[in-house]
């Protein structure tokens, strides 16, 4: 957040998985409720309102999403339980996963292709894999792929249309444990990928207190 306001950013966009693995659920709410932070919601915070939700989940994630519902406030479930699953805000279409089938993961190019077929927008963000990269298709229909493991900027060019992957400020899975998040300059019409480094022992500090399962706490500081 220091990195976002000493960039004199005008709006906050968060495309979701607010809470559900790390050890601080309620703060991470409180945060964008006091900062009216636009979100949408994750399958993470879907998860954490309903726990039906939790069902496909891995052992390691279902226990940690467990213990996310027992320390949520009232207002923070009502706060999660009202985020809507996607928006479109001033040309940017905000998705966790993929469009249309919100939760879907988009890993690769024919992921990307078939979420291209969904929709007409020229510019969707979306997180989910936890794998900063874009996706981009020319007007040929073709659909290209590139990974932004140490962050970069995208040119935003009228005959293309982009699908970009933010990444993750939480738990990054591209092997950089950096957090990572984007800013959009709509008037260069690009989109910086940005990485930045933070306190990850502490946040493992605070798993292993909460007692939340230690491959959890283990995977930040592999970026994995």
């Amino acid at each position: 957040m220091a990195e976002i306001d000493a960039m004199g950013a005008d709006r906050l966009l968060c495309l979701g998985d607010i809470v559900g693995y790390g050890p601080s659920p309620n703060e991470c709410c409180d945060l964008l409720r006091e900062r009216a932070v636009t979100a949408i919601a994750g399958n993470h915070d879907a998860a954490a309102v309903r726990a039906a939700e939790a069902e496909r989940f891995n052992p390691l994630a279902r226990a940690a999403i467990a213990w996310t519902r027992t320390q949520l406030t009232p207002e923070n479930l009502d706060f999660l339980a009202g985020l809507p699953r996607e928006r479109r805000i001033d040309g940017l279409s905000l998705v966790h996963g993929a469009p249309v089938h919100h939760f879907e993961y988009i890993m690769d190019v024919s992921d990307a292709q078939r979420a291209f077929e969904r929709t007409g927008d020229a510019l969707t963000l979306v997180g989910h894999s936890h794998v900063a990269e874009v996706y981009y298709q020319d007007p040929g229909g073709r659909t290209f792929q590139q990974r932004l493991l140490h962050g970069g900027r995208i040119d935003i060019v009228p005959e293309f249309r982009y699908i970009i992957n933010v990444g993750s400020v939480g738990q990054p899975r591209d092997r950089n444990p950096q957090a990572s998040f984007a800013v959009y300059d709509s008037e260069a019409s690009a989109v910086h990928v940005l990485r930045v480094a933070y306190d990850i022992d502490r946040v493992r500090e605070r798993m292993a207190r909460a007692e939340l399962p230690e491959p959890l706490s283990e995977r930040l500081a592999a970026g994995w």
